[in-house]
């Protein structure tokens, strides 16, 4: 089938590149960054050089697709610390012209990469995008099928502790304790995005990807053997201060609030109820597989 796929080759886009064109699809891959078209191309795929912000770039590589995947992030729309951005409209603006580009080039079957969260608009902060995404999406025709993959927190999420580690020697957020919560690699969900390319698309359907599931204390108690510090704890602060800290390092004050209002979601469970009663089969990469990685990467910093 001729794929195109959205999201470079970025930590889901790269594994599921060489994993479609290695099954035999022939393959677009949208980037903005035209120095990313000759890995791109050694991959054995074709590069698509513009902007999601662009709707007739879109709406022209969408033509002639079997099936495009869609995904949107926060990197597209500008840097966490510059305060003049407005992630979640920008993001939401994508939808749209996702939309617009599916209408206008007639493709008819849809992979959506969302997010755990993404089944409300309530109280899970700066990932609120995803709702409205999905929203617009769902108003495409009746005979546009799309499957909505909502992954869970990433493993490599993980990476931005580092730096507290290293300066106060703890995990700092504002939750944490022995409740377990799910986490996943994106190895895992590239890996579900391939299979769903091969299976049947009727409708609109929804599929949660997961790779282990670990409480926070669990997760420092392997972080620190990992890193060789055994005793390292997952602390828990005061949402205000934990905000007051970030807002004094010069983050965007809505990323701020929302990676807040999103981790205190974690925390009492909100975020995870529509996942409770749609748990997935796990995935392969589980947690004992990912502290090598986060120990390769806080030995390097």
């Amino acid at each position: 089938m001729n794929i195109v796929l959205t999201g470079s080759l970025g930590n889901i886009g790269k594994p599921l590149t060489e994993t479609l064109v290695s099954n035999g699809h022939a393959v677009t891959v949208i980037s903005s960054n035209a120095e990313r078209q000759k890995n791109i191309e050694l991959l054995g795929a074709k590069a698509a050089i513009g902007k999601l912000q662009d709707v007739d770039f879109l709406a022209e590589t969408f033509k002639g697709a079997d099936i495009v995947y869609l995904m949107e992030t926060m990197e597209a729309v500008g840097d966490m610390f510059d305060k003049s951005v407005d992630f979640i409209s920008d993001i939401t603006k994508i939808g749209q012209n996702y939309k617009e580009a599916v209408e206008r080039s007639g493709v008819k079957k849809v992979i959506h990469l969302s997010s755990i969260g993404a089944h409300t608009n309530k109280g899970t902060g700066i990932i609120r995008f995803h709702h409205h995404v999905e929203t617009i999406l769902r108003q495409l025709p009746a005979d546009v099928s799309i499957k909505f993959v909502r992954p869970v927190s990433f493993y490599i999420n993980l990476f931005s502790f580092i730096h507290n580690i290293r300066s106060q020697g703890a995990i700092i957020s504002n939750y944490g304790g022995d409740v377990k919560e799910p986490w996943v690699s994106p190895k895992d969900i590239a890996a579900v995005i391939a299979e769903e390319v091969d299976r049947q698309f009727e409708g609109k359907t929804i599929r949660y990807v997961a790779s282990d599931e670990i409480s926070p204390n669990e997760i420092a108690r392997a972080l620190g053997e990992a890193i060789g510090k055994p005793d390292l704890k997952w602390l828990v602060i005061p949402s205000q201060q934990l905000l007051n800290s970030w807002l004094s390092i010069g983050f965007n004050e809505q990323v701020a609030k929302g990676f807040v209002e999103l981790q205190e979601s974690q925390g009492n469970g909100k975020l995870y109820e529509d996942y409770n009663q749609h748990k997935p089969s796990l995935g392969k990469v589980k947690l004992k597989d990912f502290v090598k990685e986060f120990a390769e990467a806080y030995n390097r910093k």
